[in-house]
């Protein structure tokens, strides 16, 4: 079983910058998919971003492409998130989550095991 920790949230300003961070411990990292999700208030959790176990395949949302970057680091058990360019719509808690799975699943009822989310704000 496998245990997740987010960090890097914060404030921040339209069109800067944050890198989030999913910590894993407790499991095979490499054995599992891992995706970001994220929640507004009064909003359903919505999917953003998912990358394969080896990291060489990821599925964006639209609303993040071209903005987003996600990419792994198996030997550190850690999934970065680089959101550039951050909009007031961005503006949500992030989680994320894995599964034991070669696939990327996009509906967060597929993923196993969730972090406790990390909150971003973007406003000036």
């Amino acid at each position: 079983q496998v245990q997740l920790v987010e960090s890097g949230g914060g404030l921040v300003q339209p069109g800067g910058s944050l890198r989030l961070s999913c910590a894993a411990s407790g499991g095979t990292f490499n054995s599992y998919a891992v995706g970001w999700f994220r929640q507004a208030p009064g909003k359903e959790r919505e999917f953003v971003v998912a990358i394969n176990r080896s990291g060489g395949t990821t599925a964006y949302a639209n609303s993040v492409k071209g903005r987003f970057t996600i990419s792994r680091d198996n030997a550190k058990n850690t999934v970065y998130l680089q959101m550039n360019n951050l909009k007031p719509e961005d503006t949500a808690v992030y989680y994320c989550a894995a599964d034991r799975t070669s696939y990327l699943p996009q509906v967060p009822g597929s993923y196993d095991y969730w972090g406790q989310g990390t909150q971003v704000t973007v406003s000036s």
